[in-house]
Parts: structure tokens; sequence; C-alpha cells
């Protein structure tokens, strides 16, 4: 790993433990949890200077740091043959070397024991430490008098001593590892191969780790001759058993050398993995935590609420299971659990819903520039006015009354279908209009005008009376907590009742202030202009007691009330400025959708170059077509509005994978419901929806959706705003959809390649006639259902036989009449043993088509002849269900 080295390879190159490099990393608030873990060099440094400024490692130079490793290797070497001890015999307490005269130094000094022979030592069972006595003599040199005496060695997880690993020592008292090239000097003290103590051999001495390779295969079921210790270790490089007096082919130091591969041995790799782990560091309690409200989404893990707290995953598990809570590391948090820890730790957090965190932090980016604004720059605003009401009660003949124009002719149907957005110039200052939709499949439509808006105006016809969609907007406005303006519309025809109006309003609170309410009442006549002038009046008086106000600089915001896409002009977004003001130029970022605003135009189609507070214009620029009701602000600058935009379209396009997974070869158009149905599967009806504006799209996918029954489910393949297109077809005949078409029309080739695919396109412009025709085609497609309606009771009395016919059944009708033809059920007792139908009716002689209650008759059964006294002939229909 370039540039990192790891805690265990640092450990080696100070010749200090893994542990102690650890303790170091934490005094310096490094994060390092176990031997594996990485530093990155300016972090290694640290800990090489922390190590030696504590005086754990040698400072010496480097040249005579090597001069004196390899001495003190040498050194340690001899010792080795002269105080090798017999298998598992180590001895707990290692006595200080003493100064022996030059005339005692020899070669072979290791005294073994008499009384057991090395040879029947059993090598399963550890041997005491009296069992062999260590009378070290080592060599009397400079560099040994000068090393002092050797540290205790360090103890097992067993609590046995583990002999240090030969090499030089540092100032510690611990081994410092020779340099790399000289393996091959000697072998290493041999190595029990049962043992749970195993010397860890230098991975500098090759030769000594093939040498006790062999020694391992030599322990098996080799014993050892009673050849001294000492004059085995005296042949450096000579592996093998020590009884054969052949040098071993293939082993290190013979003349027969060849090469092997150096492995980790197996005990080697064992004692490795049973080293005890490192306990989890935890933080201290007085850690810091970040200040301010910290964002957390909802029913997050440990790993990802940790790190925004300035706490470690094992902090928030140890602190949860200590109250009782047993949760894991990956498991999903409640929302308790998390401000309860939040709590303990001193953290100040909000919780929102998963994506929001992700909206919040891109609301900061876009914010990063802030937008200068002083009291001094704060202007009146125009109010913005939202005109709501039921269908057809005439909220835009009143528009149409103010603006001097005629909007209703261009309405399909005289039906408001897209929210308009007007601003009209009077006496008394500007008033910005919203026009919304009255029809019930706008509701959202009539939600977003009464967020946007600063007064409502609420038209109800004095002739209908409060209507639904009258009470949907009185609940749309007082959600919205704005005022309620009440204009009793079309006061001159003659069934015109407005005190009925008024009584039906006050059962929503909405008191007149002739009443002694405070709900301002307006009766008019949008037609005639009756009454229009004191509805502008009162809103201009309200308008100033609501003080509105705004600022015209820095950058713009508002919100997106209208979008469409337009087949010269591009995606084309109606929009409400409500704070800065909105140039050509700027670099604007609605929802998923960016781009510079390219142009803009008002209401009355005239081009400006600025649009203030309360000021509704068309956007032109944008990326793709804005959804209706984002808000929309213009970015810092236009890399900014990009980024922004495509991370909001791929966290929206990973939310909706798999919500119309449905689409495809298992749905099918409506002509093939009926087929669907018949056989007992789920019918899908995969459509593909285009509409003009956004807005009409959204309340048409909604309205349909609500047309969904248990037997048939509708799948929107895809949805879009414009015209319907080549590619269009494609899908749906990919997708086997039907294609339906809202205010918009296919061109040419469409329409020939949907003749030639035979791709069903149905187009409306009224959105009423759309739900009606889809509800029609999922009822006429459904599999009828039948109800048993009981006709007749009759019990048989007589049993007449007849030749060539068979047994006549003399009756008594009971209830009801039994008609000829009509179904039957025969009942013994209660249960019914034949069903089936009348063949043959008779009155005397007569064939008769039905007898009434109280008469009697011969029936005859057709393939039935088991007939008994008492038994009751019960006849009965099957009727339709009608499906509504």
């Amino acid at each position: 790993m370039p540039g990192k080295v790891r805690v265990y390879e640092l450990a080696r190159e100070l010749d200090i433990t893994n542990k102690e490099i650890i303790a170091l990393c934490e005094s310096l608030r490094i994060d390092a949890k176990s031997h594996s873990s990485s530093l990155v060099e300016a972090q290694a440094d640290r800990v090489r200077k922390k190590a030696v400024s504590d005086g754990l490692v040698n400072t010496k130079p480097e040249g005579e740091l090597k001069a004196t490793s390899e001495k003190a290797e040498e050194e340690i070497e001899n010792k080795q043959g002269e105080t090798r001890p017999a298998p598992k015999a180590v001895s707990s307490k290692k006595p200080p070397p003493a100064k022996p005269k030059p005339s005692e130094i020899t070669d072979n000094s290791t005294v073994v024991s008499s009384k057991k022979s090395p040879a029947k030592i059993d090598s399963t069972k550890p041997v005491s430490a009296e069992t062999v006595e260590e009378k070290p003599k080592p060599k009397t040199t400079k560099e040994n008098s000068k090393q002092g005496n050797l540290n205790t060695p360090p103890v097992s997880a067993s609590g046995k001593p583990i002999p240090p690993p030969p090499g030089p020592i540092s100032k510690s008292g611990r081994p410092i590892p020779p340099p790399p090239g000289k393996g091959g000097r000697g072998p290493a003290p041999e190595m029990q191969r049962s043992g749970p103590n195993m010397q860890r051999r230098n991975q500098g001495q090759a030769g000594a780790q093939r040498n006790n390779a062999g020694q391992f295969r030599g322990a098996r079921g080799t014993k050892p001759s009673g050849a001294p210790v000492a004059d085995f270790l005296s042949k450096p490089g000579q592996g093998g058993k020590p009884t054969s007096g052949k040098p071993n082919s293939g082993r290190p130091g013979g003349p027969n050398q060849r090469p092997q591969r150096k492995k980790k041995g197996r005990r080697r790799r064992r004692q490795e993995e049973l080293q005890p782990m490192d306990t989890p560091a935890y933080t201290p309690e007085d850690a810091p935590v970040p200040e301010g409200e910290i964002v957390i989404e909802r029913a997050s893990s440990s790993i990802d609420v940790a790190p925004k707290l300035n706490r470690k995953t094992a902090d928030i598990v140890r602190f949860l299971m200590e109250q009782g809570e047993m949760v894991t590391a990956t498991q999903s948090l409640s929302d308790d659990m998390i401000e309860l820890f939040a709590a303990e730790v001193g953290a100040e957090v909000k919780l929102v819903d998963p994506g929001e965190e992700q909206e919040i932090e891109l609301q900061t980016k876009l914010e990063t520039t802030p937008i200068n604004v002083d009291d001094e720059s704060v202007v009146e605003r125009p109010p913005v006015i939202t005109v709501m009401g039921h269908v057809d009660h005439g909220k835009t003949k009143l528009l149409d009354q103010i603006r001097q124009a005629n909007i209703v002719a261009g309405e399909a149907g005289g039906i408001t279908q897209h929210i308009g957005a007007y601003q009209v110039d009077l006496e008394g200052g500007s008033l910005t209009f919203i026009d919304t939709p009255g029809h019930a499949a706008f509701t959202a439509m009539r939600a977003r005008g009464a967020e946007a808006t600063d007064i409502v105006v609420l038209v109800v016809a004095a002739d209908d009376g409060v209507m639904p969609q009258t009470k949907e907007a009185i609940n749309h406005a007082k959600a919205a907590e704005v005022p309620i303006v009440v204009a009793v519309n079309k006061i001159d025809l003659e069934s015109a009742d407005p005190q009925r109006v008024l009584g039906e309003l006050a059962e929503y609170e909405l008191v007149p202030e002739a009443w002694g309410g405070d709900t301002i009442v307006v009766e008019i006549s949008a037609l005639e202009n009756i009454g229009v002038s004191d509805l502008l009046e009162n809103l201009n008086i309200i308008a100033e007691v609501e003080d509105l106000k705004a600022t015209p600089k820095g950058r713009a915001s508002g919100v997106v009330l209208e979008s469409h896409l337009d087949i010269g002009r591009g995606p084309v977004a109606t929009v409400l400025v409500q704070q800065g003001t909105l140039s050509v130029g700027d670099p604007i970022v609605a929802g998923p959708s960016w781009g510079r605003v390219r142009a803009l135009v008002s209401d009355k189609g005239e081009q400006v170059q600025h649009a203030g507070p309360s000021c509704p214009v068309q956007v032109l620029g944008m990326s793709d077509v804005a959804i209706a009701g984002d808000e929309f602000i213009v970015a810092p600058d236009e890399r900014t509005a990009r980024d922004v935009a495509d991370t909001r379209e791929h966290y929206q396009r990973v939310a909706t994978i798999g919500r119309d997974s449905s689409a495809g070869s298992g749905g099918g158009r409506l002509e093939d419901l009926f087929s669907q149905i018949s056989t007992g599967e789920q019918a899908t009806l995969n459509l593909i929806l285009k509409a003009d504006v956004n807005g009409s799209l959204e309340a048409v996918r909604e309205s349909i959706k609500k047309l969904e029954r248990d037997e048939v489910k509708v799948s929107f393949v895809h949805a879009g705003v414009g015209a319907i297109t080549e590619n269009d077809i494609q899908l749906a005949s990919t997708s086997n959809s039907t294609v339906l078409g809202f205010n918009v029309r296919p061109d040419r080739k469409a329409r020939e390649m949907a003749d030639h695919e035979q791709v069903e396109i149905r187009n409306y412009e009224i959105i009423y006639k759309l739900l009606e025709d889809i509800e029609s085609a999922m009822i006429g497609m459904l599999v009828p259902e039948f109800e048993e309606v009981i006709t007749g009771e009759a019990e048989v009395r007589e049993i007449y036989r007849v030749p060539r016919i068979g047994a006549i059944a003399g009756c008594y009708v009971l209830d009801g009449k039994i008609s000829r033809g009509s179904k039957v059920r025969f009942l013994r007792e209660g249960t019914i043993i034949w069903k089936g139908e009348i063949a043959s009716l008779r009155r005397f002689k007569d064939d008769v088509p039905e007898v009434a209650s109280g008469y009697e008759c011969g029936i005859g059964l057709s393939d039935f002849q088991d007939l008994k006294d008492g038994d009751i002939i019960e006849t009965y229909d099957e009727k339709q269900i009608d499906i509504s």
C-alpha cells in the first residue's frame, strides 16, 4: 500500500509491541484499532518521534546501530548454543549473566539433568521449570559486557513465559531485528511441535526457518540422538535430523541446496489467531460534540449516527445495551434511541424522513452565497389573490371581468383545467390573481394555489350554494391560514338565493359581517359586472391591513405554479416570484430541472427583463418540464445549478424504481382486459399518458389511479408533457399499452406508426369525459357477478309413472311461482340431491308456462326419476349484479 504503513510493520521497525504502537496512536489521537490498521506516512512519523521521545527505541545513528546490531546478533547466537534448553523446559526466571573467567569459556556448556533423558520427555505435557536447569556461561566480549542484563521475557495469554527473539537490544531492553540479508547464520532454538508457547522466529533468518521446519519433521517419530546440542549447533546451516551423518538433499546450507519458498508455519499462524483481540476503544465522555442542530435521518444505524455526533459506533451500542436495548451496529435505531443518546452526549438533533437530509444539504449548497437583505431594501409588494370555488361557479368569468378579457372562450367546455396567473394594475395598486380549477380532479392545483397566496376569494353560485369543491376550497384556505373573502356570484338569476348561501357558509365557520361575524361577503354578478368594483375595493383594504412586504434585492426565489412543453419554445414554467428579482440570464433550479433564463414572458404576452416579488411570469430555458409545486431559486452559478438538479434527479429515480414494476408484458390494452379477467388472473391496464401541462398530467394520473379495482390495476408505463410522438407509439407497441392524450394530438408520423403497429390512441379535451371512458371500459370488461333469486317452492305429494316419459311429480306450490324452464334444486330433508331444469309443467292436462302459489301442478324433471313424497322442488334465477 504506497504511502501507508500498518501498525504491525511499524512495530517491527521500532522493535516494540503492537499494543505499544496502538497506545502511542491513542495518545496522539490517531485512529488505530488493531495491528492491521493503516497509518499514513505523516502519522507514522509522529508515532516514531513519540516513541523516541518516550524512550521506547534506540536513537543511535543508522550506521552505528547496524554495526551494533551485527555484533549483538553474533553474541546472541553463541549464547543460544550455550544455553539451549530441553524441549518445553523453559525457566520461569532467567538468571542474570555473570562475568566468567576466560578459562571457563567452552563451546559445550549446556548441562542437562541426568534424571530424565530428553528423549523420554512427554511432548504433550508441559514440563516444570525444575526439570531442566540452565547454567549459561556466555563468552566474555566487549559487546556482551555492554549489553547489561536482559529484561524478563514476555508472558503469553496462558501465563507462561515466552523467550525473547534473538537480536540487538534497544534502550528499553527489547531486541531489535537484524537487517535483511543476514539469513542462514545458524539455526534458531528448537521449537516444540505441540507446545502452546512457541518461540517466534526471526523472519530475517531464512536458514533458521528451514532448519526449524526440518526439526518439526524429525520430532514426529524419530528420537533425537544423545549427541550434545552444542555439537549439533556448531554446524551452521546444517539442518535436518541430528542422527544423520549425511547432508539432506534440498536443505539450506547443504551441498545439494535447492530453493524453497518461505511459508508461515501452521502453528505460528494458529498462535497469531489465538492472540487476544484488542478491546474496542471508547470515546471519552467529555469529548466535544458538533455545535448547532445536527440533521439525522430516521431509521439510521449506529454506524451512520456515530460520526455525526463525534462518537464511535461502540459508544452507541454500549450505551443502548446499558439501557436494556440489544442492538447491533447495523441495526436501524428508533427515534427514541437516537434522541436518548443525543441527550446523553449533549447534542441537539433534528430527525428528518429519508431523503430530506440530502435535500437540506442541497439547499445549503444553493445558499452558499448569502443574499444581502437589509431593512432598507424591504418594500411593499402586491397581494397574491387566489380565486377558488366549485366547478362552473364563475371564477374565470370573474377574472375576465377584472382583466377585461375573454379567458373562458379558450378553455375546453368552459372548464378551467390549468392554473392561470395574472397581474392587474388598478387605481389602488397592482393585484396578482391566481385562477385555479374547480373540478374535483384538480385538488393538487387548488392546494398549490392556496399555499402561494395571501388572500383567497371564494366564489359561490347563488343558485347552487355550497358544493363539494367549495368545501374543499374552504379547507385549503384554512390550512394555509389566509383570510377568505366570499363572492356570491350569479345574483342576477331568478333562482338565486343569497341568504341560503350565507346560512350554508355559516356552518363552515364563515359568518358574514352582516350577521356579526368577520367574513367579508360581496354579492356580485360576473356576467353583468355587478359588485365587482366593491370586491376589488375590499381586496385592497385587506392587503393594506396585512402589510405585505418583500425585498427586490438578492437572488430570486419562488414557486412553480404550472409548466408545459411548447413545441416552438421548449419547456415553459409559469412561476410566481416571492423574494428577490428574477432576471434574464440567471441560473435557476426548480426540483430536478435547471437552466439559464433565456426569456421572461408576462401574463400579457410581453417579454420583460426582470420580474420582482408577487410577479407571475413564464420562464424559458429550463432543461426539462419543471414539476408544478416545486420551489425555484436562482443558483450562485450554472455549475451549482446543474449539480443540484442532477442530484435531485438521481434520488427521485432511485425512489421510483419498481413503482410501476407491473408494467410490460404482464399488462395489456383496454380491449385485452376481458380475456385476462376471464382466465381468472388480475388484469393490468398499461397506459401511456401525455398532457399539455404538468398540472393536468398530475390530475389525470391521480384520478385514473382512483378507478382501480381488485380485478383491474392501472400501470403508467410513461407519463409526460408534450405531444404524442413516434417514441410514445413505439413504447406502447413494445409494452402493449394504450395511449391517452389530454389536450395534445399526435403528429402525422405518429398516427401512421400507430396504424401500422395497431396501437390505440384516445384523445380528450375534457377530463371528466376521459375518466368516464376509462371507468366504463373497466366496468364493461369485468367478469359479471351473479346472485341467486328464489322464485318458487313446491312440495311433492304424489308420483305418477307415465310410459316413455318416466316419473312425474304431482306438486303443490307453497311459495312464489313455478315457471317452465326455470333452474331447479331438488331438496330432500334439506339436502340438495340434484340440480337441473324443469322439462315439463302441466296443470291437469294442459301445458302451462307457470303456476302460481296455492295451486297444484305436475312437474317433469329432466334426467331425474328418484322422486319421493315430501321432497321439495326449489326454483331460482341468477341475476347479474350491477357493478358501479
